[in-house]
């Protein structure tokens, strides 16, 4: 190594030990901040003007109790952390990602696996090991295993195949996939990945899979549908033995807001009217959910399912031309 790139880095390593020292406190002399680092005060100065070149907003006072200091900016630069600080992260995005913060998951598990990609190997037995100890209530969000999640992650990441045993059929069978992406619904994970038995593209529950391991056999990555309009197909209609189509009378919002997008796909069909797709185990009771509603609508597909709104119409009718009034006993 010549004398200007042992210089070059000297100066990378001074500058992302003072970027280290400004996130750790509030404020530094430019006095105190020479002595850390073992230069000069100008050399400091120099420093700071490399770290806002990078994006970072150190700011400058002068006076009593004035000095350097990391202010908020625009955009969010890279943060450095001590192993400490690594594995309180870690933990915490692994709680956020199991299910622990509602809303929080699939932020979460982005940025687990960004931190992933860096993370110490020492520290990760760490992160393992304390990730045990955190637990969440309440909600109805399906317990998922932070590890398994990660594991998943990475496979995706890193386009590597993996298996789990699944249950399917009334017994548990041991599935071989090429994963593509993991999706949040307001309930539970899910995996989106192609089925090498199947060869076909398959969504699977998360929280269903046992014994997971990621291969080392890598795969090229397939043409692949939408993953989160896949999986929120698949949980809303396909698994259900009958599908239903309807064309309700109020725009895609409003009903959005009514249904959990778990048990039905709304799309806009333009000013004031949006299609609905659902399943149920039987047509009446998708028939019923959309009645519910409270808005006028049309039956698209399938069929049968005009004659069920038919015979559901009579059954209403006739309940409502034998109704009679039961007397109050405490008004006789």
């Amino acid at each position: 190594m010549d004398v200007a790139s042992r210089d070059e880095r000297g100066t990378t390593e001074r500058v992302l030990t003072l970027l280290g020292l400004l996130q750790r406190r509030r404020v530094w002399t430019g006095p105190e901040l020479a002595e850390r680092l073992g230069v000069t005060p100008r050399t400091v100065r120099r420093d700071v003007e490399r770290l806002r070149a990078l994006g970072y907003p150190v700011q400058a006072t002068q006076g009593v109790g004035g000095g350097y200091q990391l202010g908020p900016g625009q955009d969010l630069p890279p943060l450095l952390f001590d192993d400490e600080e690594a594995i309180a992260t870690a933990v915490s995005l692994l709680a956020g990602a199991g299910g622990a913060v509602v809303g929080a998951g699939d932020a979460a598990l982005r940025a687990l696996t960004k931190l992933d990609r860096v993370l110490p190997t020492r520290l990760r037995h760490e992160v393992r090991a304390l990730s045990g100890s955190v637990e969440s209530f309440g909600g109805g969000t399906a317990p998922v295993d932070p590890v398994v999640l990660m594991t998943l992650a990475r496979a995706c990441r890193d386009e590597v195949e993996a298996d789990f045993d699944y249950p399917s059929g009334g017994e548990v069978r041991r599935r071989r996939v090429e994963p593509y992406r993991l999706v949040a619904s307001d309930r539970r994970w899910y995996l989106l990945a192609y089925d090498l038995e199947r060869d076909d593209w398959r969504s699977f529950r998360v929280d269903r899979m046992t014994t997971l391991s990621a291969r080392t056999w890598r795969f090229r990555p397939r043409a692949a549908p939408d993953a989160a309009t896949y999986v929120q197909e698949g949980v809303s209609s396909r698994v259900y033995p009958h599908q239903a189509r309807f064309l309700v009378h109020a725009s895609a919002d409003t009903v959005r807001a009514q249904i959990p997008a778990s048990a039905a796909v709304v799309r806009s069909r333009g000013s004031g009217r949006c299609e609905v797709l659902s399943g149920a185990a039987s047509l009446d009771f998708v028939l019923m959910h959309v009645l519910l509603l409270g808005h006028e609508f049309d039956v698209l597909d399938p069929p049968e399912l005009g004659k069920r709104c038919r015979a559901l119409a009579e059954r209403l009718l006739s309940a409502g031309a034998t109704f009679s009034p039961v007397p109050d006993p405490a008004e006789s």
